[in-house]
């Protein structure tokens, strides 16, 4: 599944990843004192992730329907496809422009590529 958050969902989202489940009211609590959200914001972007599958609040308790990774990845996915037209390769050469890589991340990466390439 695709999902698509702007980046204060993504920064509340963080905090439900970290205290899931969580009374809503705490959530409230700890959006005003992290993200500087009035409960009417909070409550908004909360009925909107609930609206796209990322959450669920019942009985006034929000836990997370889609993991932090799922969400990464396809924020990733959506960025590789926007961006470079979803060519890996041309992601990262742009990204490993100027960088250079230790011999312990190198081999870190050619595992990884390895373990997803085709057959």
């Amino acid at each position: 599944m695709a999902y698509q958050l702007s980046d204060g969902e993504y920064k509340f989202m963080q905090i439900v990843w970290e205290f899931a489940p969580v009374p809503s009211p705490q959530l409230v609590g700890l959006c005003s004192e992290r993200l500087g959200w009035k409960k009417s914001t909070t409550y908004t972007v909360l009925k909107r992730l609930c609206g796209k599958g990322i959450v669920r609040n019942e009985n006034a308790t929000v836990s997370v329907l889609a993991g932090r990774e799922d969400v990464t990845a396809s924020a990733a996915d959506a960025f590789v496809e926007k961006t470079f037209g979803g060519s890996l390769p041309s992601f990262l050469t742009a990204f490993m422009s100027g960088k250079k890589l230790t011999e312990t991340e190198a081999e870190s990466l050619k595992r990884l590529i390895d373990a997803h390439q085709e057959e």
